[in-house]
């Protein structure tokens, strides 16, 4: 997604997109992924048998969409945006719309600021698998992602470096970690709600949880221990040595997990930033310190 910044008549939003256009869509996505990506928030709603992905766009946005694999129900809620058909023509949606959507990418121009919601029939409640299920990312957006990747890995080699001292100081092995991590019987999905953050692939290591929408410090991401059991924020919030958050002990005994600092969600489709504790304070919160210290 860009933003091109200016307020523009639909005839050269128009004009624009059939330009992007005219050498295929995934030839307008890599030229857009050449530029810096604009926020776009994205919440995410569960409840029995259903799947809500709510997206926010400012207007001036143009917004080219992952491919829908099946036909689902999509709601505008608010705003207007200006439609490239395959054809070329355009359409001009306002809300409130409520239409079911087919297979396929959509590419807008947003016109006033939209609040767009697709809606899924499913129980899964886990946000990578229900991105594979439903969204066909492209090659062009899968080279540049590798690319980001790789960078990102190593810029964190430091953080690798802490979570392997914060092991030795505390006297735990690498596999009792990792032990622990796969162990299934201590885990649960996340309850039912609304949730700002989505698991996915960390350059830190292994999975990570990554914020979808801004959030301000002190806000609670969610719950990470319920009545004993891990939830996705307790299996998978990564270790760093200059976190972004906390682990807090809830009068009840669960823990939930709260930022200390401000984070930003989705830029375009891309992941917002990775929340991270310090393992350091969460294991005392089980009243576990490293060897030779008291409390």
């Amino acid at each position: 997604m860009s933003n091109s910044g200016l307020v523009i008549t639909t005839d050269l939003a128009a004009s624009a997109m059939r330009g992007l256009m005219s050498k295929g869509v995934e030839h307008a996505e890599r030229t857009m992924l050449q530029h810096e990506q604009v926020s776009c928030p994205v919440t995410h709603y569960f409840g029995p048998g259903i799947y809500i992905r709510e997206l926010r766009m400012s207007a001036g946005v143009l917004a080219i969409g992952h491919r829908q694999k099946c036909e689902h129900m999509n709601v505008l809620i608010k705003g207007r945006v200006l439609m490239l058909q395959n054809d070329g023509s355009t359409t001009e949606m306002s809300a409130p719309a409520t239409f079911v959507g087919q297979p396929g990418r959509k590419m807008g121009w947003v016109l006033e600021d939209v609040v767009w919601q697709n809606v899924y029939a499913t129980d899964v409640r886990d946000i990578n698998t229900l991105e594979s299920m439903f969204l066909d990312k492209s090659d062009a957006w899968g080279e540049v992602d590798v690319l980001k990747a790789q960078a990102a890995h190593a810029a964190h080699q430091a953080t690798r470096e802490d979570f392997q001292s914060m092991l030795a100081e505390y006297g735990i092995s690498a596999e009792t970690v990792w032990s622990q991590s796969l162990n299934e019987s201590d885990q649960i999905d996340m309850p039912m709600g609304s949730w700002q953050f989505k698991t996915d692939a960390s350059p830190i290591h292994g999975s990570g949880v990554f914020a979808t929408t801004d959030a301000p410090a002190e806000s609670v991401v969610g719950p990470a221990r319920i009545s004993g059991k891990r939830t996705p924020l307790g299996r998978y919030t990564n270790h760093s040595p200059t976190p972004n958050a906390r682990m807090e002990l809830l009068p009840n005994g669960d823990v939930q997990l709260v930022l200390t600092q401000p984070v930003r969600g989705c830029r375009g489709g891309e992941n917002g930033d990775e929340v991270t504790i310090d393992y350091r304070q969460a294991l005392s919160l089980s009243g576990v310190y490293p060897k030779g210290t008291k409390p």
